[in-house]
């Protein structure tokens, strides 16, 4: 029953959110994290976030992008974290492993778009990853991104542009 306020009282059942949006948002964390055990983390306290500030929700149809909201959030964390214990440089880096160059080689335009995808700037990054692998539509991005429609629009589209361009290089 909603209020006169239009808001729900209370949110949905958690666990009917988790049930509902824990498959695409692991897909979305293991695209934007490149990593299946940093996705595995991401996913979990992603959410005991979002179960600790459940009661805080105050609509059903703010859930999908508050969830991603909390989900890239934690992503740029990760990376400024992983960005800070980098600046320590190797004195021996590892040498080369001979297999991994044979994987690489057969699998060189694959890693040629990753590689472009993660080159590209955050916002256009995170659009373009909401929107091409995690299905959401331009107000939805525009709410986990904290920008407008138009603005999650241009960055999806920008982000486009510069991959095509790669992919013709």
């Amino acid at each position: 029953m909603m209020e006169q306020n239009g808001k729900f009282p209370f949110p949905p059942p958690f666990d009917e959110a988790v049930r509902r949006h824990e498959g695409e948002l692991m897909r979305y964390l293991m695209r934007a994290t490149r990593d299946r055990e940093d996705a595995l983390d991401v996913f979990q306290e992603m959410w005991l976030r979002a179960y600790r500030a459940w009661p805080t929700l105050a609509s059903a149809a703010g859930l999908r992008p508050w969830l991603y909201r909390i989900a890239t959030n934690l992503c740029l964390n990760r990376t400024r974290d992983r960005m800070r214990r980098a600046r320590v440089i190797a004195e021996n880096p590892p040498a080369s492993d001979p297999w991994a160059a044979a994987v690489n080689g057969l699998n060189e335009g694959v890693i040629h778009l990753r590689d472009t995808i993660a080159a590209l700037p955050r916002n256009q990054r995170e659009a373009f990853v909401m929107r091409k692998f995690g299905g959401l539509d331009y107000d939805e991005i525009a709410a986990a991104l904290d920008c407008s429609s138009e603005s999650a629009r241009a960055s999806v589209y920008q982000a486009l542009k510069k991959l095509r361009a790669a992919a013709g290089s």
